[in-house]
């Protein structure tokens, strides 16, 4: 991208350049910085609607307050591209994503601007609470900001940090991103002047002044408590965020810097924990983004001239895709079935079901603890849920998984997508850990499907049981396998050999997608090749009769080695009195970055040339 189309831009390499602008000039600067961001993710991919929707809001913030020294904490953080552009990264947008560079979401080591590392949902008042009662504590005088959006603020997390913050007697500004509305009337040049008039010094001593005053006769203070919330309804949304105690201000325009500007410079005079309702637009500033916000969330490369193209038909189906089609399936055949999903319904295949069956689906917005109680409440009355969830998103209901549902043994089934790597998302987004945190919860069980048509075949196997079942699959396309148009499922707790050796020196044992690599691994070594589709129950029979004919045994995840299902593996041999030589292949104890999928499984060992090496380091070094 050339600078000359950016002359404002190309002149911010930190914050401290763009408050030492003229204000004239920030509106021409944020629109360059649109255009930069339009320019970037056509070229990378990433996501773009939430981040065309921040990028006054983030002008705003910089140039008001002092970062780094005042922190700004960004909820998910998928929205902060243009705070990584004004804050030293805007030649590295063109790494966005890719192995080596710079993260899709704030991350702490990757800048001093980035206060807080992010990805889920929900955390950032909690953070910037705690960053706030810490300069208190230190006697910094340095203000805490954290940005939320109304999405977010469904999580039941958002709202136990406000109930503790209300309270806390700490500088914290919460500022509510609201882009899931239109830009109401009231939002308009008188609620732009109550709002600035609510946030300036002058109401807030006045409103203090009489406080003092009316404190001596209590009825007169109750009573000018309900005139001002009256008043203040009148041309704002009910003050609920004022009985956590925040100093409610807002709505006003979130795309409007002369409006933005003057109220937080009001605010930041302000003590104590003030809330800012800002409303803005998904894709504010490109019209095909405004007109399908969706579509273009996390868009690939395009032609910012074009738009998206519609892709042609892929010659093979997502993970995501066959659970869809089995979810309808299934449904059309048992009228128990309900579906529920953590406001994941795009990413986790569930739109043809919700339009065939809208009454039995269930978005519960981002709350996946809630999700998760909710579904065992729906199976304690006899319904059959299925709950569609992200590996990485389960963690957060973990709890929930135990005490809810496992607990009590009810038949919940969990299909976990981008299950292992997930490639540009990251760390915070990557399914390492839930074989390893599922099979040590009594009642529950795990599937590891290998393809398509065994994703299929597993789902309908956990559907049939009468306790909880995880079914984890990865992100994307498998090996083209097509899934059967019957709902057979498979045996539960079996597994099969897929290729047998003549020489019977060593067997691999994989669990999920791994196998077709193993299996191109085992031609080179003339290993047997075992598919084990399950990680609990374990098929120990079959274990035992691969552990009796065969002098080692190495097992492969795309999951963390440490409590896998390899250490399953182990932990079985040893009760059964059997000592093999073992070598466990999977995630490494560390978390893994960003970057092509297919690569970073190379990185780690886990394609075909990799398994091969490490086999043969281990078992056949000269």
């Amino acid at each position: 991208m050339t600078t000359n189309a950016y002359p404002l831009l190309q002149k911010v390499n930190a914050p401290a350049d763009l408050r030492a602008m003229p204000r004239g000039n920030l509106k021409a600067l944020a629109s360059e910085l649109r255009n930069y961001v339009i320019d970037s993710v056509s070229q990378t991919g990433g996501h773009l609607s939430s981040n065309l929707g921040t990028v006054e809001l983030t002008v705003a913030l910089h140039a008001v307050f002092d970062t780094p020294y005042d922190r700004i904490v960004w909820d998910v953080g998928h929205q902060t591209y243009p705070h990584k552009i004004l804050t030293g990264r805007r030649e590295r947008m063109s790494t966005l994503r890719q192995l080596d560079g710079i993260s899709g979401f704030p991350l702490r080591t990757e800048s001093e601007y980035d206060a807080f590392g992010a990805g889920h949902s929900s955390t950032s008042i909690s953070a910037a609470l705690g960053m706030a009662l810490a300069a208190k504590q230190k006697g910094e005088n340095r203000r805490a900001i954290a940005v939320i959006g109304d999405g977010a603020m469904t999580a039941g997390m958002a709202f136990e940090a406000l109930n503790n913050g209300g309270v806390a007697d700490a500088n914290l500004l919460v500022i509510l991103n609201d882009n899931d509305m239109s830009i109401s009337p009231p939002v308009g040049a008188l609620n732009r002047y109550l709002a600035q008039l609510m946030s300036g010094q002058f109401y807030a001593k006045a409103r203090d002044m009489g406080k003092s005053v009316l404190k001596q006769v209590p009825p007169l203070l109750e009573l000018a408590k309900r005139l001002e919330q009256q008043a203040k309804g009148m041309v704002v949304p009910a003050t609920m965020f004022e009985q956590f105690g925040f100093n409610y201000i807002g709505p006003i325009d979130g795309h409007d810097l002369d409006s933005l500007i003057p109220t937080l410079e009001n605010i930041k005079g302000l003590k104590g924990p003030q809330f800012l309702h800002v409303v803005t637009k998904k894709g504010q500033g490109y019209k095909l983004a405004e007109a399908d916000p969706v579509a273009y969330h996390g868009p690939g490369k395009f032609d910012p001239a074009v738009g998206l193209v519609k892709p042609a038909a892929p010659a093979k189906q997502t993970f995501t895709q066959v659970f869809g089609q089995w979810l309808c399936d299934m449904a059309a055949q048992d009228q128990r079935l309900v579906g529920i999903t953590p406001a994941m319904r795009e990413g986790s295949g569930m739109v043809e079901f919700h339009k065939r069956f809208p009454g039995r689906y269930h978005d519960v917005g981002i709350a996946e603890q809630h999700a998760v109680t909710f579904a065992g409440g729906m199976a304690c009355e006899g319904l059959k849920p299925v709950v569609a969830i992200y590996s990485t998103f389960l963690q957060r209901a973990y709890d929930q998984l135990i005490h809810d549902v496992a607990l009590q043994n009810l038949p919940v089934v969990f299909a976990l997508d981008r299950a292992g790597l997930v490639g540009a998302d990251g760390a915070t987004h990557a399914g390492a850990y839930d074989i390893a945190f599922v099979r040590c919860i009594p009642n529950m069980s795990m599937a590891c499907p290998a393809d398509e048509r065994e994703t299929r075949q597993l789902l309908s196997t956990a559907y049939a049981q009468n306790h909880p079942v995880c079914v984890r699959y990865p992100r994307g396309a498998g090996v083209g396998m097509t899934p059967l148009e019957s709902l057979d499922g498979l045996p539960f707790g079996k597994g099969e050999i897929r290729r047998s050796s003549a020489t019977k020196k060593i067997a691999i044992l994989a669990f999920g997608s791994l196998l077709y690599p193993a299996l191109a691994a085992g031609e080179a070594l003339d290993a047997t090749v075992v598919n084990m589709r399950w990680a609990k129950p374990l098929d120990e029979e079959l274990l035992r009769q691969v552990a009796a004919e065969h002098d080692a045994i190495v097992t492969v995840e795309e999951g963390c080695v440490m409590g896998g299902a390899g250490s399953a593996v182990g932990e079985a041999l040893a009760a059964a009195g059997i000592t093999k030589p073992l070598l466990h292949l999977g995630l490494p104890d560390q978390f893994i970055e960003h970057g092509d999928p297919a690569k970073l499984l190379a990185l780690q060992g886990l394609d075909a040339a990799g398994m091969e090496a490490s086999i043969r380091a281990r078992f056949m070094a000269p």
